[in-house]
This record gives C-alpha cells, sequence and structure tokens, in this order.
C-alpha cells in the first residue's frame, strides 16, 4: 500500500481511525478472515518455519486487517486478518508453547477501501518467488559470514538441520554449474547429483564430459566412481570410524540414501585392509605354528600350490570325556524341556554353552599334521561380506617333502614323474656288447618302451571287459587331480579342469552354494590318505554308493556352464541345458534377485519386465515412474519369494513324449 499514514490507535479508537492506519492489535483479537481467497490451509511446516522466523526477527510484514461488524454494522471489537493468516497462525503456536501471550499486540494496517477477497488474492498472485539457486547461496553466506551451523540456520528459518544442510551443499556447487542452473541447463536433480562432492574441478569435468545420457545416476556414478562405495567389503571391513581416524574423508550425498556414503580415498583404505589382515594372518600364524602367511584381498586362485587338508584323529581321553559328559547333559536336559514352547532364560544360555563346549572338542577331531604346519602357510582374505577369511594348508614347491621312492626302486619326483634307474640310454646294446654286459644291468630305455606298449594294450584290452574296475580306475585319475599336487599319479590320460568362477562373478565365493561346495570337498578331502600312493587301496576299498558319490564330487568340479562372449561353443551351451535339466536344476535354491546381484545392473525396461513376468503389469505400472535406483529397490521387494529367474537361470522341463523334441523344449527354455 502507498502513502500509508502510520499513526498508532488502540482497538477502541479503531473506528475512527482512516484507511492505512498502523494498529496494534492484541492477537487474540484477530480472526482468519471469511474472505480470504486461500481455502488449501498451509501446511504445518509452513506455520512452523513462519513461529521459527518471527522468533528470531520479528514480524518484518504488518497483517492487513478490516474491523468485524455485527448485524447491525456496529465494530464487535475484533479484526478479520485479509492478507497474513499464515503469520496469525505462526503467532497462534507461539502462545501454545509459551513463547508470548495470547495479548501479545501485533501490528496490522487497516484496509476498509479494498475488496478483502481481491487483495487477497493479489497478495498470493502477484509476486514471485526467489530462484532456489539465489536461496542456497543465501543459506551459504550464512554459514560462511556469520559463522552460524546448520543448528542455529535451522532455528532462524523453522526447517530441519538437514534441509538446510542440503541447501548449503547445493550453495557450494561450482558457480559455473549454478549459473548453467540459472539458465535452465540442469534440472533440480542433475544439480543435486552434482552436489555429491565439492570438488568444483570434479564437478565441471564430469559436466563436459557428459552425453545424451544426464540422468542424475550417471552423474552421480561418474562423481565417484574413483571412490569406496561404504557398502563395499573393503569399507564394511575398515569401518568409517577407523578409516576417518587414519586421516580419510568419507562424502555424503545428502539427496539420496547413500548408504553411508562413499570413502574418497581408495589408497588409504586399501592399507587399511591390508593392515588389517596382516594383523589378523600374525595371530593365527603365531597361535597354529604355521611356516608362513600371506595377505590377499582376492583368493590368488594361481598360487600353483599343493594343498593339504586336515584328517581325522583320536581325541584325547580328557577330551573324549568331556564331550561324553556335554553330550549327556544336552540330552538330559532336551529331554526334560521337550514339551516347552519357550525354555527359560538360563536354560536356554545352559544350551549354548554346551553345543559351543561340543562344537569346540568336535573340531579337535580333524587336525594339520605338525610336519604340514610346520612347512605350510595360510592366506588371509576378505571375504565379500566385508569379513576376513583364514585359508589354512598350502605348501609351497620349495617346502614339499624330499623325494620319495616308489616300489621297485623308482623315484617319484616333486612333478609325480617317475624315474626309473636305467641310464637313459635309448639304443639297443650291441652285439659285441652282450657277453660282456652285466647280468644285472636293467633292460634298456627302448626295450622297455616296446614291453610296456603291449602291456598297455593288454590293460585296455582288460580294462574294457570290467566296468566295475573301470569306474575304480576313472575315479582314482580324477582324485588324484583333485586332491593332490602333480598329475601324473594315474596312468589314465584323463585330464581333470576346473574353472574358477571368481573371476566371472564377484562375491560368487561367498554364496551358500559355495559354501556348501567347499564343506563337500573339505570333507573328502579330511578321508584322503596323505600319500598319493595309497590312493588306489583307498579309491578300492570303497563300497559302491562311495565310489560313486566321489566320482560325482570329481565330475562336479569339471562342470563349465559360463558364457563368454568370445567363445562359440552352441554344442557345450546345449549340453549344459540338457544336464540342467536332467539334474532338474532349481537356481532359486541358490539365486535371488537383488539390487546388488541383478536389478540395479538393468536398465529401467528389463527391470519393469521382470516385474510384469512374476507380479503382473499393475504391478508393474505403480513402479514405472520411479528412478532408476528406487524402482531397483522397489523390484527387490516386489520379486522376493516369487520364485521368478531371469531366462538364463531357467531350466526347461525334462523332455517327455508329450513335449516334443529336445530342441524344441530347450529353445523353449532359451528364449
Amino acid at each position: 500500500m502507498t502513502n500509508t499514514v502510520e499513526t498508532t490507535a488502540t482497538v477502541l479508537e479503531a473506528s475512527a481511525t482512516e484507511n492505512g492506519a498502523v494498529l496494534f492489535v492484541p492477537l487474540n483479537k484477530l480472526k482468519k478472515s471469511p474472505r480470504n481467497a486461500r481455502k488449501t490451509p498451509h501446511s504445518e511446516a509452513h506455520i512452523e518455519a513462519l513461529a521459527a522466523s518471527i522468533a528470531a526477527k520479528g514480524m518484518l510484514q504488518n497483517l492487513v486487517v478490516e474491523p468485524e461488524t455485527n448485524a447491525e454494522g456496529e465494530p464487535t471489537g475484533f479484526y478479520f486478518v485479509t492478507i497474513g493468516e499464515g503469520r496469525r497462525l505462526a503467532q497462534m503456536l507461539r502462545v501454545k508453547r509459551k513463547q508470548i501471550k495470547k495479548t501479545e499486540a501485533i501490528r496490522c494496517v487497516l484496509d476498509t477501501e479494498n475488496d478483502a477477497t481481491e487483495i487477497s488474492l493479489d497478495e498470493n498472485v502477484t509476486r514471485e518467488a526467489m530462484h532456489p539457486a539465489d536461496q542456497f547461496e543465501r543459506f551459504r553466506e550464512l554459514a560462511e559470514n556469520r559463522g552460524w551451523g546448520a543448528e542455529e540456520i535451522a532455528a532462524r528459518f523453522g526447517v530441519t538441520a538437514h534441509v538446510v544442510r542440503q541447501r548449503l551443499r547445493l550453495g557450494a556447487v561450482s558457480p559455473k554449474l549454478m549459473q548453467v542452473y540459472r539458465d535452465g541447463g540442469l534440472s533440480l536433480d542433475q544439480l543435486m547429483a552434482f552436489a555429491i562432492t565439492e570438488d568444483h574441478d570434479r564437478q565441471e569435468q564430469v559436466y563436459e564430459n557428459l552425453s545424451w545420457n544426464r540422468d542424475p545416476s550417471t552423474i552421480r556414478r561418474d562423481l565417484t566412481k574413483m571412490n569406496i562405495a561404504a557398502t563395499d567389503r573393503r569399507a564394511i571391513f575398515i569401518g568409517a570410524d577407523a578409516y576417518a581416524e587414519a586421516g580419510g574423508t568419507i562424502i555424503r550425498d545428502l539427496f539420496t540414501e547413500d548408504r553411508g556414503g562413499y570413502f574418497e580415498d581408495a589408497a588409504l583404505l586399501g592399507r587399511l585392509v591390508i593392515d588389517k589382515l596382516e594383523g589378523i594372518a600374525a595371530e593365527v600364524q603365531a597361535v597354529e605354528g604355521w611356516k608362513w602367511a600371506s595377505v590377499h584381498i582376492d583368493f590368488p586362485h594361481a598360487h600353483g600350490m599343493r594343498r593339504s587338508y586336515p584328517h581325522p584323529v583320536d581325541l584325547s581321553a580328557d577330551d573324549d570325556a568331556a564331550f561324553g559328559a556335554a553330550q549327556e547333559y544336552y540330552d538330559r536336559l532336551s529331554s526334560e524341556y521337550e514339551g516347552y514352547e519357550e525354555l527359560p532364560d538360563e536354560v536356554d544360555r545352559r544350551f549354548g554353552e554346551l553345543e559351543a563346549e561340543m562344537e569346540r572338542i568336535d573340531a579337535k577331531r580333524h587336525a594339520y599334521d605338525a610336519d604340514e604346519i610346520a612347512r605350510g602357510g595360510v592366506f588371509a582374505i576378505l571375504n565379500h561380506d566385508g569379513t576376513a577369511r583364514i585359508e589354512r594348508g598350502f605348501i609351497r614347491a620349495e617346502d614339499e617333502a624330499p623325494n620319495s621312492t616308489d616300489v621297485e626302486g623308482a623315484t617319484i619326483t616333486e612333478d609325480g614323474e617317475i624315474v626309473g634307474e636305467g641310464d637313459g640310454e635309448d639304443a639297443e646294446p650291441q652285439p659285441d656288447d652282450e657277453d660282456a654286459g652285466d647280468a644285472g644291468k636293467p633292460l634298456s630305455d627302448l626295450l622297455i618302451r616296446d614291453l610296456t606298449a603291449h602291456r598297455t594294450l593288454g590293460l585296455r584290452l582288460a580294462l574294457g571287459e570290467q566296468p566295475d574296475m573301470a569306474l575304480v580306475a576313472v575315479v582314482h585319475a580324477l582324485v588324484s587331480q583333485t586332491f593332490y599336487r602333480g598329475g601324473e599319479a594315474s596312468c589314465l590320460e584323463i585330464r581333470l579342469t576346473s574353472a574358477s568362477l571368481a573371476s566371472h562373478a564377484d562375491g560368487i565365493e561367498d554364496t551358500p552354494a559355495a559354501k556348501a561346495l567347499a564343506d563337500r570337498h573339505t570333507g573328502w578331502a579330511s578321508d584322503m590318505p596323505r600319500d598319493v600312493a595309497d590312493l588306489w587301496t583307498f579309491v578300492a576299498g570303497l563300497d559302491n554308493a562311495s565310489v560313486m558319490a566321489l566320482l560325482a564330487h570329481c565330475a562336479a568340479l569339471t562342470v563349465n556352464a559360463v558364457r563368454i562372449p568370445w567363445e562359440q561353443k552352441p554344442n557345450a551351451r546345449a549340453a549344459a541345458e540338457k544336464l540342467a535339466s536332467a539334474v532338474t536344476l532349481d537356481m532359486t535354491a541358490h539365486w535371488t534377485p537383488t539390487v546388488q546381484s541383478y536389478l540395479g545392473r538393468l536398465t529401467k525396461a528389463h527391470i519393469l519386465n521382470a516385474v510384469r513376468e512374476a507380479i503382473g503389469h499393475d504391478a508393474a505400472e505403480r513402479i514405472g515412474g520411479l528412478k532408476k535406483t528406487e524402482m531397483a529397490q522397489a523390484a527387490e521387494q516386489l520379486l522376493a519369494g516369487t520364485g521368478w529367474l531371469p531366462s538364463v537361470l531357467r531350466t526347461a522341463r525334462p523332455v517327455s513324449r508329450d513335449t516334443g523334441s529336445d530342441e524344441e523344449v530347450f529353445a523353449q527354455a532359451a528364449e
């Protein structure tokens, strides 16, 4: 309002005051105007912000009021608030909080000429909000120039400290990018993505290298690709506190669920991981007596060493008695509390103690030989869940036992090569030398090759006529390569190859399926004779079911159904599909679609298609408008428990006369 006469009047003198007069009206004499254009009420957050602002800075704007009159047109002593209803409600909130009295004098401007509805509408229409960029920068200036923290600024503006931190972070974005935002070249979501770091050079570099894909998730990924997510196994292993104590900084994304942020110094984190693993390895080495210990973040699959395993040993008399006593007590408690739905705390605690004691003693039933510990070592590696894992029993080539002697004086080298006692000459003895030769002199190598070729032919014919013994020979050949160093312990030229899967799927070694396979392997290894020379007797002495189980285990280790783009193996792929069907493979028991394992690596279209297949079109429509990260998280929850699998993991149903040819069935599975 222009040309306002700033006179002060009491409420009782209001009828005598002129339009535009300034009145100080008690708060409890102010009412909401029935002609206020705003019918949708103010939000609670807005009223909170106004109350905080007024408490810190006072009423920066006057209320505009008109007097209330009764039916006869006489003033009632109350005033309708035409402009400033939000500020009136803010003051009422302050009364409720006992910050002011209900009779607090409120500065108002009297308007008796303009239409109350029109000026109320005008107040809300003819104004332009401050550009967000200006707001962000002004918040930053308050923090820098006045030294106010997020909490103090929040108290003065009635917002949360988190909101203030967000605005301060946005205000710290590169001025160049802030101008692009002002000019409409960046959306607020994109600006928030750039605010994940305060490094202006890095922000500008990523901006300059952006392609057509300017999705905020892409910007965040590019800005943090040199950092380590807090969900990474290395970060979990060290922890945020230890990393910060070592001088590391953590980048936090204030605008999304960052799950702990990003560890900025990858080199520092790597050193901390190695140092911690070395400490764990040194402790294991000192306690258990291994010759060496080596640490690695990933398991060194190409180590080239033989691995020994613990073997069954008899318990000491004391341990055997202690185990028996614990088992007896456990069984007695089990019988006594068999009908209880919920055990008393003391009994439950006692059950736990007994189980721990029996597990401790039971672990002593398998142990490494002292000689193996003296010559062997351990690897300390980092699991994919952020825990340390100790792998024991590895023997370096230089630490292998001295060469041993086989039957008939042949020597087995460290590489498994059998060396006879002959002179190594290929030529047969000349006639002139026969009479002079010693009767005990070995036959020539050439003659031995001739004779053993005939023997090999005889073995082939005989073994082919005895399937049971052929099974023993095949199992012996596979086991000698699976559990022993060197591949020449069998006369069967069968070569076992077991490809490592860790290089194809991150974290696969820590899955329940991998652990189950490792436990099965360790179980067989603990039963194996220490010397490969005794292996034939061991395999031949097994019952048929055990031989078949051992064969199945060794054969299973050779399966390789990994698809690699540059390898064209259509027949091998088809055989893998038939094998999966024959063993009725159900991948739902070993794999579930999560953000980390699958959904976070898909396009939005693929995510929606997965939800559509598993649940239906409506469910896909409900999450269709979400951002990719949120969509993947929502899809993980929707797909949980549905048994849905991507087509590459599905197993075709077994072939029957009614389902068509092999080709038809497996073609369906591949679709």
